[in-house]
């Protein structure tokens, strides 16, 4: 039987824009290739669920525009419930405003529209949801005490959380004793406590102050070394994959999609951290957030062509 995954988050249309550099303040330089694809962090997640594997229910708001119909019906061509995604007819669906350029990298500026319309009333009319699945994926896209109820209702049903604190903001501190499984990546890291987690050394004692906060599984994502993990059984990196980088804009959220999955199914933390990094090299290897996120047997291929003995190391 396919893992149960809810996932509560924002739901976007992406701008995509090649440039050759980002423009300095004041500066205006000519972009290409202009392409509107789905996205957002949430979206995200469920699509990469779906595609390896996962029965998915989305919680999430629209708005009452032409993008709103046009997102909707392309998570249900993904096999996703989408019973808990409401339409707000008083403000836009959320975009976002993303510049790529030649090395992959991005800068992205959102505005959220109908994200920040949903409300704990609405979680909780999606209750059944959180509570008849294995795994809940929360972000930080939609209002905050939205978050923290979904949270509050998986904690009280058993229903395992998958906390990605993006983008980051406000007081989390009542989040992080309902959260099982934290993955920030090491800049977010730096934001929420306060000092650097690039290196190991240091990206290893932010894990330290997560699990500190009530975090059962605390895991730093350090982009193409692969992500540090700290649990009772001990820190450990576990290392990433090569692939040419094309756009890194969903890879992020491919790796949550695919962790949150191969945990509700039983993994072992490492071999489900080792099929997300995967997950997230193949979502940077192509153009676009949706567009780019793999399915099981692409990330299957992925880590065949790329065995490793040593993948997994001592912190």
């Amino acid at each position: 039987m396919a893992a149960k995954i809810t996932v509560l988050g924002n739901i976007n249309i992406d701008f995509v824009m090649r440039a050759e550099r980002m423009p300095r303040p004041g500066e205006t330089l000519m972009g290409s290739d202009l392409k509107l694809v789905p996205g957002g962090k949430c979206a995200n997640q469920a699509v990469t669920a779906a595609r390896v594997g996962a029965d998915v229910t989305v919680i999430g708001r629209l708005g009452e525009d032409v993008f709103g119909p046009q997102l909707l019906a392309n998570l249900e061509r993904e096999g996703i419930n989408t019973r808990y995604i409401t339409t707000d007819p008083t403000t836009h669906t959320g975009s976002a405003f993303i510049a790529l350029t030649p090395s992959g990298e991005n800068s992205i500026l959102s505005c959220m529209g109908a994200n920040l319309a949903v409300t704990p009333e609405q979680v909780e009319g999606a209750s059944e949801a959180i509570e008849r699945a294995d795994m809940l994926l929360v972000q930080l896209g939609v209002p905050l005490e939205a978050v923290q109820r979904a949270m509050e209702i998986a904690g009280g049903t058993g229903t395992s959380v998958l906390f990605d604190p993006t983008p980051v903001r406000g007081d989390l501190s009542a989040m992080w004793p309902l959260t099982t499984v934290s993955c920030p990546n090491e800049t977010e890291a730096e934001v929420i406590i306060g000092r650097p987690a690039t290196t190991i050394e240091d990206a290893a004692k932010a894990a330290e102050w997560f699990r500190d906060q009530g975090v059962d599984v605390a895991i730093i994502k350090l982009g193409a070394r692969g992500a540090l993990v700290l649990d009772d059984d001990g820190a450990r990196v576990v290392g990433g994959y090569q692939v040419d980088v094309v756009d890194t804009t969903g890879a992020g959220d491919a790796f949550a999609g695919a962790l949150g999955t191969r945990l509700a199914e039983g993994a072992a933390v490492e071999e489900a951290i080792a099929f997300a990094n995967a997950a997230g090299a193949m979502a940077a290897s192509r153009f676009g957030a949706q567009p780019s996120l793999p399915t099981r047997d692409e990330v299957g291929a992925l880590m065949a062509a790329q065995q490793a003995d040593d993948r997994v190391q001592r912190a």
